[in-house]
């Protein structure tokens, strides 16, 4: 087994006996003999069933939303919210890693779906961040570092409860800005996301009976809802964690174990972003192709592996994560982050 001892230096280190370091391939395999005897049904039926279940949850909600009943609007504007985050969380997330099904075409048709048409965000720039960029180097300092997620100019609570009800306003103006590089890309989302925003503008003119501002202020915040916790649940499950200096990276296994933590699980939470994103973090990490349903099946699995081997299962509860960025803000999304150093004993 491994064995791992953290020492507080003036440099905060790793020891790790190289010797002991379980090898990545040994986790692999026991989740490639679980993946191997599930059947498609098993792997992608619940998230595409998910899928749907979002659309729905979006057509219902706008349904209440033409009510001038007070309650009835309540109800919509939280069934849009919660169908706008299945819908622009969970299923661009699953599809940018290829893992809502087999075809390639279906999972790029999904993305480009729940990305530049309803979340107004270019899947081309979604997948160069979050694929190519943190992915692979998860909690390297300058690469992988959620640093994107970082506000500096913003006081704690303005930027944990305040900020993210222009989450949805200022998405489309990022992902542009993304793009300006790529003039033709960025022409095919302005094309998407503006045939997209009219597209839901009109339903609330011509369907639920708004002014066409009107209309749109109210989508926005009805699409911010879920916004909180999806900026939440992105720095709480990396921030805090040990970072490490691109010259001092951990062995793969190691990294992850030790930068990613799991959100315990909660009905709404996995409901409105999905196993993966929030009590499936780490092993989606280590296995981003699985599918969320497939992810909970080899949990059991990876958490014993590595508790075994005395490594790293990072898990805590969104509240407790949430009293600590409260208490910690400006240690945590202000100053600069600590460098952790990996020690290889051999």
């Amino acid at each position: 087994m491994a064995k791992v001892e953290e020492r507080q230096l003036s440099t905060e280190e790793f020891v790790v006996k190289v010797k002991d370091l379980p090898a990545f391939k040994q986790l692999k395999e026991k989740v490639d003999d679980i993946a191997k005897n599930a059947s498609w049904f098993e792997k992608y039926a619940w998230d595409n069933a998910h899928f749907l279940s979002g659309c729905v949850f979006y057509a219902a909600g706008l349904a209440f939303l033409a009510s001038s009943d007070f309650g009835r609007l309540l109800v919509g504007g939280f069934l849009v919210g919660l169908g706008h985050s299945i819908v622009t969380a969970k299923i661009i997330h699953l599809s940018a890693h290829g893992a809502m099904g087999e075809s390639e075409l279906y999972n790029k048709f999904l993305s480009w779906f729940s990305g530049d048409f309803v979340g107004l965000f270019p899947a081309e720039a979604g997948f160069d961040i979050h694929i190519r960029e943190h992915h692979p180097h998860t909690n390297i300092i300058g690469l992988g570092d959620s640093s994107t997620w970082r506000m500096p100019m913003l006081p704690g609570p303005v930027y944990l409860f305040l900020a993210p009800v222009l989450f949805p306003a200022v998405t489309p103006l990022v992902g542009a800005s993304l793009l300006v590089k790529k003039p033709l890309k960025l022409l095919a989302f302005l094309v998407s996301a503006g045939l997209g925003l009219y597209t839901f503008v009109a339903i609330m003119v011509h369907w639920c009976g708004y002014t066409p501002l009107g209309g749109l202020v109210t989508l926005m915040l009805c699409r911010s809802l879920f916004s909180f916790s999806y900026i939440h649940i992105n720095i709480f499950q990396h921030i805090g964690l040990p970072m490490w200096s691109q010259s001092s990276r951990p062995a793969r296994l190691f990294q992850m174990a030790s930068g990613v933590l799991n959100l315990h699980s909660n009905p709404l939470l996995d409901l409105a972003f999905g196993h993966s994103l929030i009590s499936c973090h780490v092993e989606h990490h280590l296995f981003p192709r699985l599918s969320d349903s497939m992810c909970l099946r080899v949990k059991p699995a990876v958490r014993n592996f590595l508790l075994a081997n005395n490594l790293p299962y990072n898990e805590d509860y969104y509240y407790n994560r949430l009293k600590i960025f409260m208490v910690d803000y400006e240690k945590l999304m202000v100053n600069a982050p600590p460098i952790w150093h990996y020690v290889g004993l051999q």
